[in-house]
């Protein structure tokens, strides 16, 4: 892979890349009954960066199939796919476009940018750590990046919840969105 100097950091040159789906996992995890977390992930999706000249004026694009939501759990997922939470039916993707790079320090960098989960639109922070740059043993170039963010899952919609006899609901409110990958050249 051809790389260049950038403040420090050895960084693909400008080009548009693909998130590698085989090096890529987009999962969530989220409070069950106020006292343990659930970890789920989505297994469909699709996205690319353009890396900039100047990499402060990169942007990414995402777009995640909602109907491959899971959790380990049949039931669980059932239930995420239909109307009390995902509508998969009526609401096939969840969609990411950056609008800008807020800042940088380092290797980690601040993305903004509109969230959309069933047809609500919200903007967001992401905190992007660069992870470096290469060429895997088949010669591919290879680029590598690890994403978190937390939402309020009531702000999109996705309102279900249970209250417990003992206090507190189900499903907690906030979402710890995490995401580990790798990008190709497109």
């Amino acid at each position: 892979m051809t790389t260049r100097t950038w403040e420090n950091l050895q960084l693909p040159t400008a080009g548009t890349f693909a998130l590698d789906a085989a090096h890529t996992h987009i999962g969530f995890v989220v409070k069950h009954m106020m006292v343990s977390k659930v970890r789920g992930n989505f297994t469909d999706f699709a996205g690319t960066v353009t890396v900039a000249e100047n990499p402060l004026d990169s942007s990414a694009q995402l777009s995640i199939k909602t109907g491959s939501i899971t959790t380990g759990i049949a039931d669980r997922d059932g239930h995420l796919r239909g109307d009390d939470f995902l509508s998969v039916e009526k609401f096939p993707e969840i969609t990411f476009n950056s609008t800008r790079v807020a800042g940088h320090s380092g290797d980690e960098f601040t993305l903004l940018g509109d969230l959309t989960i069933r047809d609500v639109t919200k903007q967001v922070e992401l905190t992007v750590e660069y992870g470096g740059a290469g060429t895997n043993p088949w010669g591919q170039a290879v680029w590598g990046f690890s994403i978190t963010t937390e939402i309020d899952r009531e702000e999109f919609g996705l309102t279900w919840n249970q209250a417990l006899e003992t206090g507190g609901v189900l499903v907690g409110k906030k979402i710890k969105i995490e995401i580990e990958g790798e990008a190709n050249p497109a």
